[in-house]
């Protein structure tokens, strides 16, 4: 009896399936990007260096986080809800109140000189301090300056910031307005290396 032989598989068009189905999941696989905080990193300290000009207590908004998390802003207890407002009453300031910081006259494209506030906003954290908690005050406080300087933004050119420097990539205009507004209100967020604050 004649045995019959089993017929051969194409495995040619194989190699083309897995192609495609390796192709297919590159493209619909999502890929998990590094969050962090864009920061300008100070210059390296120099043996000979100066001591850095003494600051008046009333241009510091002093923002402590202690190890439970607990946030201490001037002194008080006080929500990270609640931060972002009242960093922004503290950058914007006011001339006429004496709690508020000092302004000093300004050469600022655009606007000529004008009076701009001497703000600092400095940052304490504990050893303890949580990561999730650190984040969030950082946000509130880039925030409370992204704000500030958007509403200013929007009141003298009818436009955010954000817009602005989109545009600035092909308007010259555009592009001294946006420099403008961060020169009117400069990000000054001063970050102390964290030590044991304790609880306060």
């Amino acid at each position: 009896m004649a045995r019959r032989e089993a017929p051969e598989i194409n495995a040619g068009s194989m190699a083309d399936i897995a192609f495609l189905l390796l192709i297919f999941f590159l493209v619909t696989t999502t890929m998990d990007v590094d969050s962090g905080l864009t920061r300008k990193l100070p210059p390296p300290i120099e043996e000979e260096q100066e001591d850095p000009p003494e600051v008046k207590q009333r241009n510091v908004f002093q923002v402590l986080v202690n190890a439970n998390d607990d946030l201490l802003v001037e002194g008080e207890p006080m929500l990270v809800s609640n931060l972002r407002e009242e960093a922004m009453k503290f950058i914007i300031g006011d001339p006429n109140d004496e709690s508020m910081p000092e302004f000093k006259m300004t050469e600022v494209p655009v606007f000529g000189t004008i009076p701009v506030s001497k703000q600092i906003v400095s940052l304490q954290n504990d050893r303890g301090t949580s990561y999730e908690m650190y984040i969030k005050v950082q946000n509130e406080l880039v925030g409370a300056y992204n704000d500030v300087r958007d509403d200013y933004a929007m009141e003298k050119f009818g436009k955010t910031l954000s817009q602005l420097e989109k545009e600035a990539e092909n308007s010259e205009k555009a592009k001294q307005q946006a420099a403008a507004v961060k020169k009117v209100y400069p990000q000054r967020i001063s970050e102390a290396e964290p030590k044991n604050i304790g609880d306060q």
